[in-house]
């Protein structure tokens, strides 16, 4: 199979992303925007998390906290698991399957190149 760097070269290498201290609401809204399940939490050019509809829904939604007072920082997953450019398609599958994730940041040392 071939590595992740080919399935990023058919994208456009635009990175949608939030910072930790932007509002739920406002995530949701580049949600919607871009028609995406997740956005990519950054501080700076620095991964600190992936925002994603599983979290609006398990940590806001069903604890009935409400989206434009609670902060991305507050709900993200901050334990990303991540693959390089080098990483077999079939490697990231497999990881996805046993992680039970569904959104994978690729990177190379710390700058992030994408996410499939």
């Amino acid at each position: 199979m071939k590595p992740v760097s080919e399935l990023l070269k058919q994208r456009d290498g635009v990175l949608w992303h939030v910072r930790p201290e932007d509002s739920v609401y406002a995530a949701l809204e580049q949600l919607a925007r871009h028609e995406v399940g997740a956005l990519l939490v950054m501080d700076g050019s620095r991964l600190v998390g992936i925002f994603s509809e599983r979290d609006y829904t398990r940590k806001v939604a069903l604890q009935g906290r409400s989206s434009k007072d609670t902060t991305v920082a507050e709900i993200m997953t901050s334990n990303v698991i991540t693959v390089t450019p080098s990483t077999r398609t079939r490697a990231c599958m497999s990881l996805m399957s046993g992680k039970r994730i569904r959104h994978l940041p690729v990177v190379d040392g710390d700058t992030v190149l994408g996410m499939i």
